[in-house]
């Protein structure tokens, strides 16, 4: 698979994840805490895969280094 997410987009992504993470385990219930842990998993995931499957169909690449 080829990288399409560039450092930028990397870190954007795991400011992210940890913002909701923490949203999540303090003031979240119910629902929103599992959304808010699954947007900070796929947020986690994507960042240090470098990988996005969303991108992909758009073909969208923000790794200049490819």
């Amino acid at each position: 698979m080829q990288l399409n997410v560039g450092s930028t987009d990397r870190m954007i992504r795991l400011v992210v994840a940890v913002v909701a993470a923490i949203l999540a385990f303090t003031v979240a219930s119910g629902a929103l805490k599992t959304i808010l842990l699954i947007v900070a998993v796929i947020m986690a995931v994507t960042a240090v895969v470098r990988v996005c499957p969303l991108y992909m169909p758009f073909k969208i690449n923000t790794n200049k280094r490819a």
